[in-house]
């Protein structure tokens, strides 16, 4: 397989997950602010223009962070990425889609692709405030989700790949985490794959 990502995107939960199933993959760069998703051969392959884009062994893509998600969960069982019951499963696509379609996309797109949201740039600072106001509201509902447990369905899932994405953008963008999602957040880095993954991408 083939991730084709940006280092420090929502593309990293996917590499921590690739980390964590522990089966050979290569990683392919692709440059957001040098265009790479627009170009033709990209394009071919993800006509979205966006990432993470998983080209998978038998030489299709799968794009979206929650579909690729999913499907490293089901096709890796023994990684046991998700709970295997409805109401776990449930919960951890619940967290899932709201994180990266509303903290994510709502939130710090506001914050980091200011000018998608207005042409106007005397407001961008008010839209960028308003991200930030997304944001922070939602990771308290992702701190209540936390309350009691080491990860969002108690086992380390999908969903704690989506969200610290996400908490790892609040940590470099001054914005600071609820105390459950801080502990959930210094929990994942100590993990090994994560530890890797940022390594591999560039941090610390």
């Amino acid at each position: 397989m083939r991730l084709y990502m940006t280092p420090g995107s929502c593309s990293t939960g996917i590499h921590i997950l690739l980390e964590e199933i522990d089966n050979p993959f290569e990683a392919a760069i692709v440059n957001l602010l040098a265009g790479d998703q627009f170009k033709p051969d990209y394009v071919a392959m993800n006509p979205k223009s966006t990432i993470p884009t998983l080209l998978r062994d038998d030489g299709t893509a799968l794009t979206e962070f929650q579909a690729i998600a999913y499907w490293l969960a089901r096709t890796n069982p023994r990684a046991k990425l998700m709970p295997g019951d409805p109401d776990g499963d449930a919960l951890v696509m619940e967290v899932m889609d709201y994180v990266v379609g509303t903290i994510h996309m709502q939130g710090f797109a506001r914050i980091f692709t200011t000018s998608a949201f207005t042409a106007d740039e005397a407001a961008f600072d008010v839209v960028k405030a308003r991200g930030r106001e997304i944001a922070v509201k939602g990771l308290g509902l992702m701190d209540a989700v936390l309350e009691g447990k080491d990860y969002v369905a108690e086992a380390f899932s999908i969903a704690d790949a989506a969200l610290f994405y996400v908490e790892f953008w609040a940590d470099k963008t001054g914005i600071d985490l609820p105390a459950n999602c801080l502990a959930q957040y210094r929990r994942m880095r100590a993990r090994p794959a994560v530890h890797r993954v940022l390594r591999e991408e560039g941090y610390r």
